[in-house]
């Protein structure tokens, strides 16, 4: 009786262990954003233990790094980042601590003819061109394959399943685009977060401030935007999650009150997803979304 307890303590202990052994064997990882985020989720699956700095609804152009995001890179197994200037001045405290540990920014290696710029500056939305967004998971695999070899072979096949899942989502996301009448498909916005988007989907878009929330805009900007509406007759514009709406409410007055009709056709996900645990709280949910609200609201459905 004694040898039997004593071997099934032991035979639990072992499981326990081994238990044990598989949680401090996944990497931690720490993504800036949430849409990076949910790409390593994917890819990474069992053997990684993922954070996101940003929370839902954070403007990253605008985000500085607390204490304890701090702490959470320094013990970080790997680090991923936007790059292309999305995190700001957060940017510059990744390429210092790259030299201390894996530190890799999702936008690197993607075509340089690829990347868009304005005023001098690269545009950082590369997540709405999902072909870009595929590319940048790539960038991710290599790097997990690269710091963690022993589970190669799952994370390739995670990213191979997810990349089709992206792909489904592009096809899907150009048809319904197309269906906006071609006079109609103006995305007019809070900022320019949407250029990728509209060079990927063939949609005109714009913006009342730059490709950064912290650009200044002043009373020209509002009337370019006056007279794009309302020679396209575009008959809704959109608020974005993570800015305030205040700017595009007040031009939605601004018009009406010289008797044009303009409403607010939606909120939309730019610069971060939705909530956790909700379908907006993923990237596919997050382009579903928007593209399901951009042509209700555009095509007058």
């Amino acid at each position: 009786m004694y040898q039997f307890k004593t071997t099934t303590k032991l035979a639990l202990g072992l499981i326990l262990l081994s238990y044990s052994f598989l949680a401090q064997a996944q990497l931690n990882i720490v993504a800036t954003t949430g849409m990076i985020a949910d790409v390593v989720k994917n890819i990474g699956g069992e053997h990684t233990k993922v954070t996101a700095l940003m929370s839902p609804g954070v403007d990253p152009h605008l985000y500085k790094a607390t204490q304890g995001d701090l702490r959470k890179i320094i013990k970080a197994d790997i680090i991923f980042y936007n790059g292309l200037l999305l995190e700001g001045k957060m940017q510059d405290i990744f390429i210092k601590q790259a030299r201390k540990q894996p530190i890799y920014a999702v936008s690197e290696g993607i075509p340089e003819d690829k990347i868009l710029v304005a005023d001098d500056h690269p545009d950082p939305h590369i997540w709405f061109d999902v072909k870009l967004w595929i590319n940048a998971s790539q960038n991710i695999l290599n790097a997990l394959v690269e710091q963690d070899p022993t589970n190669k072979q799952s994370y390739q096949k995670n990213a191979a399943d997810y990349a089709k899942k992206l792909e489904k989502l592009d096809n899907w996301t150009r048809k319904q685009i197309s269906s906006i009448p071609a006079k109609q498909r103006v995305l007019i916005t809070a900022h320019d977060a949407f250029g990728y988007f509209g060079k990927a989907y063939d949609i005109e878009v714009t913006g009342l401030q730059g490709m950064s929330t912290a650009a200044e805009f002043g009373l020209q900007d509002i009337k370019r935007l006056k007279d794009l509406i309302i020679a396209n007759n575009i008959k809704a514009v959109f608020i974005e999650s993570s800015v305030s709406p205040k700017f595009i409410e007040s031009l939605v007055k601004g018009i009406e009150a010289e008797g044009y009709q303009l409403q607010i056709g939606g909120e939309l996900y730019s610069d971060s997803m939705g909530l956790e645990g909700t379908k907006e709280g993923t990237y596919i949910g997050m382009v579903e979304h928007n593209v399901n609200t951009i042509v209700k609201a555009l095509s007058g459905q």
